[in-house]
């Protein structure tokens, strides 16, 4: 299985790396973002730390970037996803959001 990681910016920064693995998600600061002292957390339900956030699922903040309603219709047929596919939607449709945060494809891997 190839596992698929997402680098996350927050305001053009790379703030860290979102990686999918067999038992769900693993979301990690990237260091030279913790250490910055205009740095701040992505999200109030992810405040800044060193420690790797996991989850069975995916984390309901990146879940919220996804379009919803009929923009979500308009991706799943004209990129042909699946929408239980929580990372394949982040990846396509979250390069370019509305706010702080935005989402890039990383490397896929053959370890989690």
């Amino acid at each position: 299985m190839e596992y698929r990681n997402a680098v996350v910016f927050c305001y053009d920064k790379l703030a860290g790396v979102l990686s999918e693995t067999d038992d769900g998600y693993v979301f990690q600061y990237d260091k030279q973002f913790l250490n910055d002292p205009s740095g701040h957390a992505i999200s109030m339900t992810m405040p800044l730390q060193s420690e790797p956030y996991v989850s069975q699922t995916m984390f309901s903040f990146f879940d919220g970037l996804i379009p919803e309603g009929w923009l979500l219709d308009v991706a799943l047929n004209i990129w042909k996803l699946d929408s239980r596919d929580r990372m394949g939607l982040l990846l396509t449709c979250c390069k370019d959001c509305i706010g702080a945060v935005s989402i890039r494809p990383g490397e896929e891997t053959n370890e989690p």
